[in-house]
């Protein structure tokens, strides 16, 4: 099976390409065979379904992309499947089997007669009690819930415990370093980590504040959700609030009777209640978001809400509303050799079974947001004769792949975090292994992460650094470069990330 590549800075990193290789992680699981599961979406939330015109062309949205032809081969049918379900966990649910008035053998087993699955444009006020999510819930269930239910163990993931050496001011993030060599056509993908799904460092304050502002200036072009994607942008919205409450519990705080999120570290409180749980993550999360629901008329997913204010080179008002085969059309060899992966990757993948990967770039300075036109694209057609090495840095997108548990949409988030390249000094065999990345990876690989524009800087440091590591000792002369054993990070770099937080 052909993997794409790893990058971050071309026309559709982040969002695309970890998309088009996710299934990795879990395709070696064997699912559960195609039994019917269903369900429908939580309470309504009036917001602007309408979108907004962006500066990429947008091909025509296909609400049906399982009625698309892959030359004269008819496209596989998943109308009839769907991931593996986590109703079981509803008899541990002290009240709730009385409440529907079931039994707790009901409530963990599939029913006999099968409800229909709720339509893919319907919210839940306009959805029958006995449909069903593509996880096998139904809406009366999922009501019954109420609001801000055990996810855990409806997900499987738990909770992280609480960081209380937790300092924001001098927090940094983890030092990801995802360079491998040989460097080819792949992705390092791995579990994910529960206690690290949202990671909260110093630039926080500053992040959401940009964010805002990108909000204010490009509209739709950054947030929006289509409609019947209320419950999920819900639940994901309450799933980031439980967790942000249990890891970091003495700088946030939930009251549910209330509806009232308490944000300590910008003293602001965000009603639940009258506010779109897209705006709640925007006012208090500085994390990407992109939710793929599933159309039950065929099986396919499709990009239908989301928060997207850290993408290079494409924007999410150019990409929402379409399915996952026309957001990948541009790629080379996508319909032929990826297609039906991805599709049945997305049609099947358990919900406990969450991924994770980081992909990289060098930029100047720290561009977050850089839709088509954007003035920071013209640093990438040349090379600055006065470019300093302190203006180089490593952005690297520390992305995730999860699906929900009640509504079964998957959603998709990522964070751009930026170093200085100027820090691989300190990094035992960094310097090196970049270097060789850049000297001798396939050049069209090298072309697509779009590096040129600051090699002319970066190689002669990465040089003297990797020099310098040799004569204090800290790598062997006759080191043969490779993939870190550590990787995405390297030999001692949790006692250097401790150490600039001041532990």
């Amino acid at each position: 099976m052909l993997l794409l590549l790893d990058s971050t800075t071309k026309m559709e990193s982040n969002f695309l390409f970890f998309l088009v290789v996710a299934f990795i992680g879990t395709s070696i699981v064997l699912l559960l065979p195609n039994q019917r599961r269903r369900y429908a979406f939580g309470k309504p939330i009036h917001f602007r379904h309408r979108r907004a015109t962006s500066g990429s062309k947008t091909p025509p949205r296909s609400l049906s992309p399982g009625k698309i032809r892959s030359g004269n081969v008819t496209d596989p049918d998943y109308s009839g499947v769907y991931p593996p379900s986590r109703r079981f966990v509803l008899a541990n649910i002290p009240g709730l089997a009385q409440n529907l008035d079931k039994t707790v053998e009901q409530l963990s087993n599939y029913p006999e007669k099968k409800g229909e699955d709720v339509p893919f444009l319907s919210e839940l006020q306009d959805a029958k009690k006995t449909m069903m999510t593509p996880c096998g819930f139904s809406v009366e269930e999922i009501k019954a819930l109420g609001d801000f239910p055990d996810y855990a163990s409806l997900s499987g993931i738990p909770l992280p415990g609480p960081y209380l050496n937790f300092d924001i001011s001098r927090a940094k993030p983890r030092p990801y370093r995802p360079f491998r060599w040989s460097y080819h056509q792949t992705m390092s993908i791995t579990k994910m980590e529960s206690e690290w799904w949202l990671e909260l460092e110093s630039t926080y304050k500053g992040r959401v504040m940009e964010r805002q502002e990108l909000f204010r200036r490009h509209g739709k072009g950054v947030l929006d959700a289509l409609p019947g994607s209320q419950f999920a942008c819900k639940e994901l919205m309450e799933m980031v609030l439980q967790f942000l409450c249990a890891r970091y519990p003495q700088h946030f705080r939930l009251n549910t009777e209330a509806m009232i999120f308490h944000n300590d570290l910008l003293g602001t409180k965000s009603n639940l209640k009258a506010m779109h749980p897209l705006h709640v993550l925007l006012n208090n999360i500085p994390e990407d978001f992109a939710i793929m629901i599933r159309d039950p008329d065929n099986g396919y997913y499709s990009f239908r809400a989301g928060i997207i204010c850290s993408a290079l080179g494409w924007n999410l008002g150019s990409k929402i509303g379409m399915s996952l085969r026309e957001i990948h059309s541009p790629i080379p060899d996508y319909k032929e050799k990826m297609q039906f992966s991805m599709d049945r990757y997305f049609a099947k993948k358990p919900t406990h079974k969450a991924i994770q990967r980081g992909s990289w770039g060098l930029e100047v300075d720290q561009p977050l947001y850089m839709p088509p036109g954007d003035p920071h694209e013209k640093h990438r057609d040349m090379q600055m004769n006065d470019l300093d090495i302190s203006r180089c840095h490593l952005r690297v997108d520390w992305q995730t792949l999860r699906r929900m548990p009640l509504s079964g949409a998957v959603v998709f988030n990522f964070k751009a975090l930026f170093t200085p390249v100027e820090s691989f000094r300190e990094e035992p065999f960094v310097p090196a292994l970049v270097l060789k990345v850049l000297n001798e990876s396939k050049r069209s690989l090298m072309e697509y992460k779009n590096t040129w524009h600051v090699e002319h800087v970066v190689k002669p440091a990465l040089e003297e650094y990797a020099k310098e590591q040799v004569e204090k000792g800290l790598v062997p002369e006759d080191w043969e470069v490779q993939t870190l054993d550590e990787s995405p990070w390297f030999p001692g770099w949790e006692e250097k990330w401790k150490r600039e937080q001041g532990f």
